[in-house]
């Protein structure tokens, strides 16, 4: 008797029925749709939602269906005109409570979404949207890391009355910045400066050269720090441009790091690049810093030097403006950032950390009647002509964008004027989000258009059935009966790999699908190994259901030993691999555990169903 126990049964039951259910939402298909989400990232809630669809309604807006998943709010719409006259009414009338995003919504039944089942996402090249890659200047980071050091030295040096020559970064034993030395006059004491200096960092390490004309320290970073700050760096960047990201309003983006120094951004359904990369990669910050109202910016600008102390500026309107070297509050020290509307014009109201807000109440108490500045800071790079050759040099744009008397005394809690309606918005986004933690520039650059992406779906499909038919036609002809069961299995492994693919959230890519159609190939391997030995089996004169429980058994080694071999090479892909490698590494070590699991057990037990219970079979139809 050939036999298998009860458990397995159930087990394959059991795994099949919840494939069926996982698997089930990639057969209905998707709708245009929009994301709507609150600009304070609150949940929406049900009457929220009631007040959007009155406002579309009114706009004349015909949408198919709205539900909340997850305290965003999901519109369906019938097509895709309906979807862009949607999202441009909700951003024109409801922008200052409401962030949209272009995407799609699942046809399935409710009660599917209801339980949690979803189709699997589609990649950017099924999806379409906009793909980036960008390189993160990592020596700018240790660059900016030495700026503070120089700050908060200046500032140290100052509140202990010790003077100073000169203060700035250096190179010690490299090519790159990696120290900051001060320069002391000959009646300073360089043991209280280092003092001081140590005071205000204590993990740096101070060399002092003494001299006649004068004492110098060095502050020099060691390697693991260096290190250390390039890998904040790149994390610090990732954090914010999934925040950037995120302001956006895009849907389902991926924002990964990609080897040692670059990191990968794909933003599917997104088809305005210009706008988006200029938000995503803009390495701005904001400076507070007093005017000096003691020397004339005018003069200063003619001899092309400012005072000591002081450091020429320009504003919009191409104004030179004198401002002390002394900086009051940066960028990094803001906690949040919104654009809001005063009597003076658009506005962003900024809130500061506890520190920011101390310096700023000293600030202000002490200098009322006086002018604050706010400057701009942006990084950018670009390509100038040298020689004959394009070369990309780094540029540092500074600029004053707010000049204003202070009025009152305030700490944490303030507002910037002088901007437009646009870039008060866009200055808020970017404080909001984060400034980057050093320069990124773009490396590669793709635009997937959603046409190409439903042509990739449509051949990978097309490619996929084709496949399955071709084996599925020869394994009936060439196993009969067994081939037959080899189909039925070949199917539900189909299944069980779409079941995963949703059920884990990964994304399904072209690569991917060529992942599938090569499972469907290996899936088909194991069980000719199978039934080559059932053959074997039988014509050695085993009987036939002692023939297929020693062609499971004999056939087991070889398939293993072929699949792990496979199973390891997929692994190494998607450790190592990035974007279509690693897609194409996702499916195919999913297909394969899907394949060992259908062909070792399935097959087993379908023969066993069919065969196990005669007591008198003379052969087999294989």
């Amino acid at each position: 008797m050939l036999e298998y126990a009860r458990w397995k049964y159930v087990l394959i039951a059991v795994l099949l029925l919840l494939g069926l259910a996982f698997a089930a939402p990639n057969l209905f298909g998707e709708d245009p749709a929009l994301q709507v989400v609150r600009r304070d990232r609150a949940p929406i809630e049900t009457a929220a939602q009631q007040s959007v669809e009155a406002f579309l309604r009114s706009r004349g807006v015909v949408f198919a269906r709205s539900y909340l998943d997850a305290g965003r709010l999901m519109v369906r719409f019938a097509n895709v005109p309906e979807q862009l006259k949607a999202r441009d009414a909700i951003n024109e009338g409801l922008t200052r409570d409401y962030v949209t995003a272009l995407s799609f919504a699942p046809r399935a039944p409710e009660w599917l979404r209801v339980v949690g089942l979803r189709p699997m996402p589609l990649g950017l090249d099924l999806r379409g949207g906009l793909y980036l890659l960008y390189e993160v200047d990592v020596q700018g980071a240790v660059a900016q890391l030495l700026e503070g050091y120089e700050r908060d030295f200046a500032r140290a040096l100052g509140q202990k009355q010790i003077a100073y020559t000169d203060l700035g970064a250096t190179r010690v034993q490299g090519d790159v910045l990696n120290a900051v030395r001060v320069t002391l006059p000959p009646a300073t004491d360089p043991g209280t400066a280092v003092a001081a200096l140590r005071a205000a960092h204590p993990d740096l390490a101070f060399d002092v050269q003494r001299s006649d004309s004068g004492s110098a320290i060095t502050a020099v970073l060691t390697a693991a720090q260096i290190r250390a700050r390039q890998d904040y760096a790149i994390q610090q960047n990732l954090t914010t441009l999934r925040n950037r990201v995120n302001e956006l309003g895009v849907s389902e983006p991926i924002v990964q790091r990609q080897g040692p120094d670059r990191i990968n951004v794909q933003l599917p359904g997104v088809q305005n690049s210009a706008e988006v990369k200029d938000i995503l990669g803009k390495v701005a910050t904001l400076e507070f810093r007093l005017e000096d109202m003691q020397n004339n910016p005018v003069e200063a600008e003619r001899r092309g030097r400012a005072p000591l102390g002081s450091k020429l500026y320009h504003t919009r309107g191409g104004q030179p403006v004198l401002l002390k070297r002394d900086i009051i509050v940066t960028g990094d020290q803001l906690t949040d950032a919104t654009s809001a509307t005063t009597q003076e014009g658009p506005a962003v109201s900024v809130k500061l950390d506890a520190r920011g807000g101390e310096e700023m109440l000293r600030t202000t108490r002490a200098n009322l009647n006086r002018r604050m500045a706010v400057v701009f800071i942006e990084q950018r790079r670009e390509a100038v002509d040298v020689g004959g050759r394009k070369v990309e040099r780094n540029v540092r744009d500074e600029e004053v964008i707010s000049l204003a008397t202070i009025r009152g005394i305030f700490s944490n809690s303030f507002q910037i004027t002088g901007l437009s309606s646009s870039e008060a918005r866009e200055l808020a986004l970017l404080l909001r989000a984060g400034s980057l933690a050093a320069p990124i520039y773009i490396v590669e650059e793709r635009v997937v258009g959603p046409s190409l992406g439903q042509d990739n779906i449509d051949k990978g499909v097309l490619a996929l059935a084709a496949g399955m038919l071709v084996c599925f036609a020869f394994m009936a002809v060439y196993y009969r009966t067994f081939g037959w069961v080899a189909n039925a299995v070949l199917l539900s492994n189909v299944v069980l790999l779409a079941a995963l693919l949703s059920g884990i959230r990964a994304a399904l890519t072209l690569p991917g699908i060529a992942g599938i159609v090569l499972t469907v190939g290996m899936a088909v391997d194991a069980n000719v190994l199978i039934y080559e030995r059932i053959r074997e089996e039988l014509r050695r004169g085993t009987s036939p259901q002692a023939a297929i429980k020693a062609g499971f058994e004999k056939a087991f080694s070889a398939i293993a030993d072929s699949n792990i071999t496979t199973l390891i090479a997929g692994i190494v892909l998607w450790v190592f691999g990035t974007g279509p490698i690693r897609g194409f590494a996702v499916t195919l070590s999913l297909g394969i555990a899907t394949s060992m699991f259908t062909a070792l057990m399935g097959s087993r037990a379908l023969l066993t169903l069919m065969y196990g219970g005669r007591r008198k079979l003379t052969g087999l139809r294989i």
